[in-house]
């Protein structure tokens, strides 16, 4: 391969990762280049960490000879078969002797010391070569701290010298351009994780000016945990997180399969909404969400009261409004989030569960939204003084909730 190969590639390796190229398509590309001007890979992969709340990182993978799991997304390495695995591998091998690349000519004699080089040999390959290329402190997220890859050959005689001179010109091009999707990938996660993914949209399409917002008309749900405090005074500090995040799965998980956008999580307390171009659909919506959340709470009170776990239950306000919808805070720290009266009666609505006797309340006007035919399943439980809101309003709840 000559220079003007190398370059052709390069560029192509530049182009793919501003275009934002998928990582297992930028390794296929870049390998099949490769093979196209006369370097002898047959197989490669890439991997890097990543910061997510689950997985540690995500892998890619081509093989030219046939067909693969193109990527994977790997849990912690430092538990089980993945940390054995990791132990062995040639990675970890460079991590811990601080090298760049470790080469084995499994062909040739040289040992099967590195996990998966077994494998490779039993499949016909003969030369091995791993490299990792370490990002500075300004170009790390989390553990996101480096750029893992290996490549191996069936070729008779292994990797000429040139075939791995090319490999180490042109892989580090190959790390930028999948360093480059997998930042955009993070952006994402990480916007949607923390802020929703209706808002984390609005934000990464670039509405994030300070004091922006629209008026819209939205369902809102409030709920929280029932007895929270008096569990969190009682259960053991370590049952306390994994109480909340429990209950928290349940609420975010019911809310989201309906077609709601959680906004903001205040301690056990969830605030959502569910836009519709009908305030009836999306009322509707919510509704939904509250009955697959009971669900979910029977099967996870179920299971708890098995393993002598504290068990609770989730009081619920649902009513409708117009509020607004955008970044409120300071210079230094805004909020994607809904401001409005609405948001402060639907709050006051969830905390008269509590006094009303029931795990479910609705305002009169979101019950209103509703078809007559989900109106019928609902029953008036009286009016009541919200406080900070200037009239009494009358609540209803489900006849499930009342019986």
């Amino acid at each position: 391969m000559n220079d003007k190969d190398i370059g052709e590639i390069a560029s192509w390796l530049m182009q793919s990762g501003l275009k934002g190229m998928g990582e297992a398509d930028i390794l296929a590309g870049f390998c099949e280049a490769c093979r196209e001007r006369g370097l002898n890979v047959d197989r490669a992969m890439a991997l890097m960490d990543t910061l997510h709340p689950v997985y540690e990182g995500r892998a890619f993978r081509w093989d030219g000879n046939q067909v693969i799991e193109r990527e994977f997304e790997y849990g912690p390495s430092h538990q089980g078969i993945a940390a054995e695995n990791w132990l062995r591998s040639s990675f970890y091998h460079l991590l811990e002797t601080g090298g760049d690349e470790v080469r084995r000519r499994i062909g040739f004699g040289d040992p099967i010391d590195f996990f998966g080089l077994d494998t490779l040999k039993t499949d016909g390959h003969t030369d091995y070569l791993a490299m990792v290329h370490r990002f500075e402190e300004g170009g790390t997220i989390g553990e996101m701290d480096c750029f893992y890859s290996h490549f191996a050959t069936t070729a008779g005689v292994g990797f000429p010298d040139e075939d791995l001179r090319v490999l180490r010109k042109l892989t580090p091009a190959l790390a930028l351009a999948i360093k480059c999707t997998a930042m955009g990938r993070i952006a994402r996660t990480i916007a949607e994780v923390y802020l929703g993914e209706d808002a984390a949209r609005h934000v990464l399409e670039g509405k994030i000016t300070r004091g922006k917002a629209e008026r819209i008309s939205a369902a809102l749900w409030f709920s929280d945990l029932a007895n929270y405090t008096r569990i969190s005074d009682t259960a053991e500090p370590d049952e306390i997180i994994p109480m909340l995040n429990a209950y928290a799965d349940a609420v975010i998980s019911s809310i989201h399969e309906a077609g709601g956008n959680v906004l903001k999580l205040i301690g056990d307390g969830t605030l959502a909404i569910f836009k519709a171009r009908d305030a009836g659909d999306a009322c509707a919506a919510a509704l939904m969400a509250e009955s697959l959340l009971r669900q979910r709470l029977r099967d996870l009170n179920s299971q708890r009261q098995i393993e002598g776990r504290p068990v609770t239950d989730v009081y619920l306000g649902l009513h409708i409004g117009d509020v607004f919808y955008g970044n409120i805070g300071s210079m230094d720290r805004l909020d994607f989030t809904v401001i409005g009266p609405a948001v402060n009666e639907v709050s006051r609505i969830a905390s008269m569960c509590r006094s009303a006797d029931r795990n479910i309340l609705m305002s009169s006007n979101f019950v209103s939204a509703l078809a007559s035919s989900q109106s019928n399943d609902l029953v008036s439980v009286g009016r009541y003084a919200l406080r900070g809101v200037n009239r009494p309003q009358e609540l209803f709840t489900l006849l499930s909730s009342a019986a």
